[in-house]
């Protein structure tokens, strides 16, 4: 695959839009009631010490992407099999969002329409975005990124303006000791949504400014994760702690009690429209992931890679027969057992390995 190249601020726009992705989609910090919006900045805090983990291993080496750097220094067999266990999680992580994207159609627009359906199309559409390349689905990401920003922030004004949201549901702070806050970011938002971000590490070699590598993402990343603090504390405002918690959607709930007279009387369609976007956003960069990883593994073709790991992600997609299965093995196995293996122990070993390299080489 040739190597692409892709400027600074398409790289945060991608990054911002990732990290949104579905998140809005569910309520972090749920155990912490009132004091989500602690415990969300508690799980950003950890993600910030992961990134700077990530930007470390960039700066040890920027030359070769998270396959490249596995297979260089942890030598051809190791490095592969670690690649590979990557590019699994990978995968996983774009059926998961997959799978979110067919139950959101199913339970609010096409409810007539089989799910199977409604995913295979996303898919399709996914792929056909990444085939070019990682510089076009920057490109793509891009532009969509305007469009999920206006989105948002016609419906906060929207909520705003209704009065729905009540700064009393906040108190009392720290109700239940600080316990509950930490067990409610720890790990949880910190693998989702921040640890994610260690997909990046695939992308950080293509920026075409690397010394401002570190600002820029730095920069964007605390935007982002205060906006979603933001968002996530306005759900509970407007349907209180304890509903909002008990709610599958509840940023859809919210936006079904949204209604100006005579002006809009629904604002849950645009809800779904940007939710849409900013899953398919998610989903397709962990499988341009995925996709690149076996590429740099097998050393075949980019595009044909491109169909054999859709066709995986789709059969992944129906692991979990119920949707009680599907949330039960994101949140107590996936969130908690599995994912800290990639965000954590996995970049660290490969962090010490670039280091005590880089110190012998010296």
């Amino acid at each position: 695959m040739k190597k692409a190249t892709t400027g600074l601020s398409q790289l945060a726009f991608t990054l911002a839009a990732f990290e949104i992705g579905s998140t809005t989609l569910f309520l972090l910090g749920a155990k912490a009631k009132q004091d989500a919006w602690l415990a969300m900045l508690i799980g950003a805090a950890g993600g910030f010490l992961l990134l700077l983990l990530y930007l470390g291993i960039v700066r040890l080496d920027s030359q070769n992407d998270l396959f490249e750097l596995c297979k260089k220094y942890m030598g051809k067999w190791l490095g592969s099999v670690v690649a590979l266990a990557f590019v699994f999680y990978f995968t996983y992580e774009a059926s998961r969002n997959l799978r979110d994207i067919g139950d959101l159609a199913t339970l609010t627009l096409l409810n007539q329409t089989p799910e199977a359906f409604v995913t295979l199309l996303a898919l399709l559409v996914m792929a056909d975005s990444i085939h070019l390349g990682p510089r076009a689905w920057f490109l793509a990401v891009t532009v969509l990124f305007y469009l999920i920003v206006l989105g948002y922030v016609m419906l906060l004004f929207i909520i705003s303006f209704t009065g729905l949201a009540h700064l009393q549901f906040m108190l009392p702070v720290l109700e239940n000791g600080l316990k509950p806050v930490w067990e409610a970011a720890i790990p949880e938002i910190i693998s989702f949504p921040f640890g994610q971000t260690v997909l990046f590490l695939v992308f950080f070699k293509w920026v075409s400014q690397p010394r401002k590598l570190n600002r820029s993402v730095m920069f964007t990343y605390w935007l982002t994760a205060i906006f979603l603090t933001g968002v996530n504390q306005l759900c509970i405002l407007v349907l209180g702690p304890d509903l909002a918690s008990n709610t599958v959607y509840p940023l859809f709930e919210v936006t079904q009690l949204t209604k100006v007279e005579k002006i809009i009387e629904r604002a849950d369609p645009l809800f779904v429209m940007i939710l849409f976007l900013g899953i398919g956003i998610k989903s397709s960069a962990f499988f341009i992931g995925a996709v690149i990883g076996m590429s740099r593994i097998t050393l075949i073709k980019y595009k044909v890679w491109v169909i054999v790991v859709g066709a995986a992600i789709y059969l992944l997609t129906f692991l979990s027969p119920t949707f009680t299965g599907f949330l039960w093995i994101g949140l107590h196995v996936a969130l908690e057992k599995i994912w800290p293996i990639f965000q954590i122990a996995l970049p660290l070993l490969l962090f010490f390995t670039l280091l005590i390299r880089k110190n012998k080489r010296a």
